[in-house]
């Protein structure tokens, strides 16, 4: 992962709720995707590959 992490436009879902609390947040980078948990930022992301994270969110919009 090239950019460091305070470098990467986290997102979260719009239902994650107001709260702020228990969201699951994804960036970009050139090569993969970043998912980290909102309340332990500082754990470090899992780094996985597009097709990896394309196949992911297909498979959580049929859940």
């Amino acid at each position: 992962m090239e950019a460091t992490e305070n470098e990467l436009m986290w997102r979260k879902s719009s239902r994650s709720g107001s709260n702020g609390g228990d969201c699951v947040e994804a960036a970009s980078t050139p090569d993969a995707v970043a998912i980290r948990d909102s309340k332990s930022p500082g754990d470090g992301p899992l780094l996985i590959n597009r097709e990896e994270a394309r196949a992911l969110s297909e498979r959580i919009k049929v859940l």
